[in-house]
């Protein structure tokens, strides 16, 4: 059975600056009726909901008042650090969370923060990275401009100065700008670790796929946004190389390459990879760029496809030898041979294919997705602090347990081999797509669980931490790191899947029309097409 988030729209209607176009948002196919009360005890949807925001207000307040405009606040000793160059990541990543909160107070302190950066100039002269820079700040800045462009975002209403507005998409540009002689290179390849000082590089030879395949889409649409093409061809010739692989060895299953290409000439350098961090991202994108816009990234969508029949085909893996061989995971590969391990960072992988699905009318893709989300949230179920491990593993033949681990395995269908938990999205992540696209109400309770669990483990007096032991009772020793994406992802989804629906959502149903489109750090794009 279905049910629906009830539309924001007549609640937007009040206090938007502009009326929402019922011409851009097409019904999907199968509608939802009106949401009822959870089953997961009894915390209606609004108190949920109304909890994350509280969760995103307490981080904030921890992080405005001890470390801003530091990236990160070090949430257990009360102090700051720059991981991410010093220009205020955890600010500029979590600004659209905020607006999609309404938090107007909040989102306002940052948008006037942000005309003031210097993005030319890197924390104690530290290397750049091109990959997560785009992802958080440049990905941060164009969903925040996309959210709140006047006379046309959907909560235009809550900017007070438009100023600030366009402050977003010329700062944008500004950081691209700056970023990209990492581009100059013979092959068109970017090198990832910049530095701004002198216009250098780490001297690297190769890059990742993750890294060199996550940066198209915020490119086009920067680019986009702009008029201006060159932003978009940058990123587009690197990723003709990921496309089109040479040699055909590094790419042993149809659509599934290596995690390294070699800056000099575009060719690959190995032949591992899987679903998981290093790899991840490229994959995720082949399809959000096809749903960007469907007519220039056909291409995209003809390789995402073939990975994903690979994926099926030739990575699926059971956990032999114990009770729970019914779950479904992916291997990762190195060459044609499968490894079973994976990573929470690969848990996306379940809300990949889904979407995925969605798109192209699949119904295998969608129920082979929603075996992926099943497995990973026994990886929640499991543990001693209801909260998945960093890395697991499994036995495809029955042997290679840690006998210290081997009633565990039997019971539970993996074993742990990193126990660490560094506030990650990604299993949450992928309760969001399906529920979106199912209607199934589990998959919020699944969400309202991690949240209680997150919100029991990790919580200091200041923010949320980093743990050590996700399968001991209270988490093992905090790390005193809270990444930006608490607030850009993590939190973000946690809300989302509780709150109404809203223009920025994914489309609801098996069939439904995504006019926005979330890049890999839980931005909001708007899609071509979505003027």
């Amino acid at each position: 059975m279905h049910f629906l988030k009830s539309t924001l729209a007549s609640a937007l209607l009040v206090q938007t600056c502009v009326a929402l176009p019922s011409t851009k948002s097409p019904l999907p196919k199968i509608q939802h009726v009106a949401r009822q009360t959870p089953v997961y005890g009894n915390v209606t949807l609004s108190e949920r909901a109304q909890a994350v925001k509280n969760a995103f207000q307490f981080a904030w307040d921890g992080y405005f008042q001890n470390a801003f405009p530091a990236d990160q606040l070090n949430p257990t000793s009360l102090t700051s650090q720059n991981p991410r160059n010093g220009w205020g990541a955890s600010a500029i990543d979590g600004l659209d969370t905020a607006l999609v909160m309404e938090f107007g107070d909040i989102a306002n302190n940052i948008l006037q923060y942000i005309p003031t950066v210097n993005f030319g100039v890197s924390y104690n002269d530290e290397s750049v990275s091109l990959f997560e820079t785009t992802i958080r700040y440049i990905g941060g800045m164009l969903s925040a401009y996309d959210l709140l462009k006047p006379n046309d975002g959907p909560l235009c209403y809550l900017a007070n100065d438009t100023n600030n507005v366009e402050a977003l998409l010329t700062q944008a540009q500004n950081l691209a700008n700056n970023l990209s002689y990492a581009f100059d290179t013979a092959s068109g390849i970017p090198s990832n670790n910049l530095i701004f000082s002198n216009r250098s590089t780490d001297g690297a030879t190769t890059n990742g796929l993750a890294t060199v395949g996550s940066l198209v889409l915020e490119w086009t649409r920067l680019s986009d946004l702009l008029g201006d093409d060159t932003y978009a061809q940058l990123t587009q010739k690197a990723e003709n190389y990921l496309l089109n692989p040479k040699p055909a060895s590094d790419e042993p299953f149809p659509g599934l390459v290596g995690q390294n290409i070699n800056i000099n000439d575009g060719t690959f350098a190995d032949a591992f990879g899987g679903w998981i961090g290093g790899s991840d991202s490229f994959f995720e994108y082949l399809i959000k760029m096809y749903i960007y816009d469907p007519t220039r990234f056909e291409q995209y969508r003809d390789r995402w496809v073939a990975a994903a029949d690979s994926t099926i085909q030739f990575l699926t893996s059971h956990p032999v030898g114990s009770t729970r061989e019914d779950l479904t995971y992916v291997a990762e590969y190195n060459g044609t041979q499968t490894i079973p391990t994976s990573q929470h960072l690969a848990c996306f992988d379940g809300g990949n294919f889904l979407l995925g699905g969605q798109v192209l009318g699949n119904q295998t893709l969608i129920d082979y997705g929603l075996q992926l989300v099943d497995a990973c949230r026994n990886t929640y179920a499991s543990t001693a602090t209801g909260i998945g491990p960093e890395v697991f593993s499994w036995s495809q033949d029955g042997s290679g347990v840690p006998a210290d681990q081997a009633d565990f395995y039997n019971q539970h269908g993996f074993y742990i081999a990193n126990a660490d938990y560094d506030l990650r999205p990604e299993v949450i992540e992928s309760y969001y797509y399906a529920y979106q696209i199912t209607g199934n109400t589990m998959y919020q309770d699944w969400a309202w669980e991690a949240f209680v669990a997150i919100n029991a483990t990790c919580r200091t007096t200041a923010g949320f931490t980093e743990v050590s032991n996700v399968n001991v009772q209270g988490g093992g020793s905090g790390e005193d790191n809270q990444e930006s994406f608490l607030f850009a992802e993590t939190l973000k989804y946690l809300y989302l899947i509780q709150a109404p629906q809203a223009p920025w959502d994914v489309a609801q149903g098996t069939s439904g029309q995504n006019m926005w489109v979330f890049n890999t750090e839980a931005h909001p794009f708007k899609i071509a097409s979505n003027k």
